[in-house]
Parts: C-alpha cells; sequence; structure tokens
C-alpha cells in the first residue's frame, strides 16, 4: 500500500472541510467535547509533530494553538500538511523517533500510522457535517491490523486497559476476514463491514449500532471491545 500518496490524499480531504465559511465550532462528537477546530488544530499539530520525530529524531514538539479564523486555519493546516508530506518523503528504511518500540522506528512506520491517523479524523470531520462516507475495505482491513498489532497490547502495557479475560472475534462480512482478540476460544462474536468494525474499535460507533450484529455472549463481547483498545 502507497501509505504516503494516501496520507496525501487524505490530508487534502481533511483541508477541503476548512472553508471562509466553515463553522469551526461545530462539535465534533465522536471526539468528546471537541469542536471542528480542535480536531484541525489536533491533526496539524500532529503533523508537525512528525516533522519533529523524523527531521531531528524526537518526540517532544509543542506548537502554539491553530489560528481561530477559517481562512488563516486553512493556510496554516495546509502548511503542517506540506511539512508532513515533505518529511515523509525520506526513505522509508530512515530512522524516526517513534512512541513505540514494538514496531521498527523508521519514516515508514510513521507513514502508514499518520495514514491511518488521518483516515479516521478525516470521517470524524466528515462525520461532524453530516457527510461521513465509510472507508475502503483495504484500509479498514488494515486499520484494523494496527489496532491489534499496535494499540490494544500498548494500552495494556501502559496500563490504561486490562488484559482481557475472554475472546471475542470480529468477522467483516464484507471479505474473508476475521479477527480474535483475547484468550481461548471466542465466546461472542461482531460482524460487521469491515469500516463498521473499525469504526467500533475507535470508540466511533457504539457497542449497541445496528450496523454490528452480535452473536455469542454480548456482554462479555462488549466488556473486551469497551477495552478501551485505542488512545
Amino acid at each position: 500500500m502507497d501509505y504516503l500518496a494516501l496520507l496525501c490524499a487524505k490530508l487534502t480531504e481533511f483541508g477541503d472541510l476548512i472553508t471562509p465559511d466553515t463553522d469551526l465550532a461545530t462539535p465534533v462528537p465522536t471526539c468528546g467535547d471537541w469542536t471542528f477546530y480542535d480536531l484541525a488544530d489536533h491533526l496539524g499539530q500532529g503533523n508537525l509533530w512528525v516533522v519533529t520525530a523524523v527531521t531531528e529524531l524526537r518526540g517532544d514538539h509543542q506548537g502554539d494553538p491553530a489560528p481561530k479564523d477559517a481562512v488563516a486555519l486553512r493556510e496554516w493546516y495546509d502548511e503542517t500538511a506540506d511539512a508532513i508530506a515533505a518529511s515523509l518523503a525520506a526513505d522509508p528504511a530512515n530512522e524516526a523517533w517513534t512512541f513505540t518500540r514494538s514496531m521498527p522506528r523508521t519514516v515508514g512506520f510513521w507513514r502508514r500510522r499518520r495514514a491511518l491517523e488521518t483516515l479516521v479524523h478525516l470521517w470524524d470531520g466528515q462525520n461532524a457535517f453530516g457527510k461521513a462516507v465509510p472507508f475502503d475495505t483495504d484500509l479498514a482491513v488494515d486499520g484494523i491490523n494496527e489496532v491489534f498489532e499496535l494499540f490494544a497490547p500498548r494500552m495494556i502495557q501502559r496500563g490504561l486497559a486490562t488484559e482481557p479475560e475472554v475472546a471475542l472475534r470480529l468477522r467483516a462480512t464484507d471479505i474473508a476476514e476475521s479477527w480474535i482478540y483475547g484468550p481461548g476460544e471466542p465466546v461472542a462474536e461482531i460482524a460487521a463491514p469491515a469500516s463498521d468494525l473499525l469504526l467500533a474499535l475507535w470508540q466511533r460507533l457504539p457497542a449497541s449500532d445496528p450496523a454490528l450484529t452480535w452473536g455469542g455472549d454480548r456482554a462479555a463481547g462488549e466488556r473486551v471491545l469497551a477495552g478501551p483498545l485505542v488512545p
């Protein structure tokens, strides 16, 4: 997968949400009490954080808040998007600072991580304005893999979640793919298109959403899903 091209495309799509008429105070219901301004600031600051991680091999970037005027915000955001695209155009095998040692500490790590991060936050922004679209199936599958490869174990390691006591199977209904999280044979199953499974893992869809079909011991499965599995 060409993660750099994907990242650039999704960054552009997010930027297109910022117009002179955008109401920056629009709530983003999938991000707690954030407004759209907060979401744009978060994504842009994350871009600059990764630039520092790649170019200076450190993870302590803290920038000034983004402009609160929509036109100035778009200009600032586009500058951050250009900056991360330029920094990640380096050889993907090049060393970079990252927040985990469980995966290669390289530019390539950040290409994938930021592409998937931007994918989810683009959905958040689209959803805030009532125009969210499902993820492409291949991207959703990769995002689900990342949750179980990286984030779920890391949440446990950081003491922010506990090991699941039972196993939950997630089954994608639009592709022959499934995942098991937890020990032993699954006691519950959640079935949905891969896009909806990824949204559920990132707590963008509640366990009760009608897009999700449950089987087995649903109460136990919901406890596993509640994790939290992601930051």
